[in-house]
């Protein structure tokens, strides 16, 4: 086992225990309901385990702030195009002039 399995291994590890305790401490069902107007009859609602909640949560945080990151940086993402495209054409120039230098310096037969 590699060094690096190994400390993969250590952290996810507990990172499972936790998250298996906390799905079998928090398996009571819960009613969630996507009425905000009738808190006795909501038209929409399911009966699911709390630790689901819990973990939908998480997730639809994760896919949020990840979401909200991409949308961020995409003016550095524009601008880094930008350089690479500049170098690129800096770099085929510069290839072109040393092309055009090469042969002129060359003596004539």
């Amino acid at each position: 086992m590699t060094l690096k399995r190994f400390v993969k291994f250590l952290v996810l590890a507990p990172v499972a225990v936790v998250i298996v305790l906390l799905a079998v401490a928090n398996r009571a069902p819960v009613q969630l309901s996507f009425d905000p107007f009738s808190r006795t009859e909501p038209a929409l609602a399911v009966t699911v385990p709390f630790f689901i909640v819990i973990f939908a949560a998480v997730i639809l945080g994760v896919l949020v702030g990840g979401i909200a990151a991409w949308l961020a940086q995409g003016k550095h993402r524009k601008a880094e195009k930008r350089y690479r495209r500049e170098a690129d054409r800096w770099r085929s120039e510069a290839e072109q002039l040393r092309g055009t230098t090469g042969r002129a310096a060359l003596p004539k037969a």
